[in-house]
């Protein structure tokens, strides 16, 4: 119980500091693979992220079915994580958003690239999902099994797939590495549409895509910058 209460605590954190850092605003969402049960998904109600408590988490399977008789409304996209989830066995979180800097690079033919040290996390390519490609006129939401699957193919291995025309999903091999990766794609994004004007950029290497992650998401520097974001988000309710 102890272990699920922690989850608990960690996505309604995790849900404030996107909110705080406008990586998310009215809409976004983030989930965390059971601890109890890898087959099903912690997230919360249909409820604008900086709004979330931990009364507001509902247990969901990988298909994207509540588990018991839970009546509240779900997030339509759930079927983003549930997909992802499936797909890779990894993937301990995910979080959805919207951020309005990485549209650019998913309506056009520049890719985002990582660079600057803590975006190592992006990794070697950041692929785009079209909706359109296999699903034709949708209104951009992934709002069943087929499309979460769909866009967990265009992930594949990677940690970060851009939707066209709509936001991005983060997988992550934990709730916290999936936030700061989060915050750091929308810092990596603002920065390479300053930088592109100014003349030809240098961005990282793939050694030092290999080795930069560590400056954000190993175990020091991640629970250093989990303390600060967490702090500037809830204050002393943390």
């Amino acid at each position: 119980m102890s272990r699920l209460i922690d989850a608990l605590r960690e996505i309604v954190v995790g849900n404030r500091i996107l909110a705080h850092e406008d990586v998310v605003d009215a809409f976004g969402h983030v989930s965390l693979r059971h601890p109890d049960n890898p087959e099903h998904y912690l997230m919360a109600r249909s409820r604008s992220p900086e709004l979330v408590t931990m009364d507001d988490i509902m247990e969901f399977t990988l298909q994207g079915d509540i588990v018991g008789d839970d009546s509240r409304k779900p997030y339509a996209e759930r079927h983003i994580h549930g997909g992802i989830f499936e797909r890779r066995p990894d993937v301990q979180s995910v979080v959805h958003n919207h951020s309005h800097a990485i549209i650019p690079f998913s309506v056009t033919k520049t890719p985002l690239r990582p660079l600057m040290h803590v975006t190592g996390v992006l990794g070697h390519e950041v692929p785009v999902w079209d909706i359109e490609d296999n699903f034709g006129g949708t209104s951009l939401l992934v709002t069943n099994m087929d499309q979460g699957r769909d866009l967990a193919e265009t992930l594949g291995d990677a940690r970060v797939v851009l939707m066209r025309g709509h936001g991005c999903a983060i997988a992550a091999g934990g709730l916290k590495e999936a936030v700061l990766t989060a915050i750091y794609t929308q810092v990596n994004a603002k920065l390479q549409l300053q930088a592109m004007p100014l003349g030809e950029v240098k961005y990282l290497s793939a050694e030092e895509i290999e080795l930069t992650p560590q400056t954000l998401i190993g175990p020091l520097a991640m629970e250093r910058a989990w303390e600060y974001f967490a702090r500037r988000a809830m204050g002393d309710e943390i």
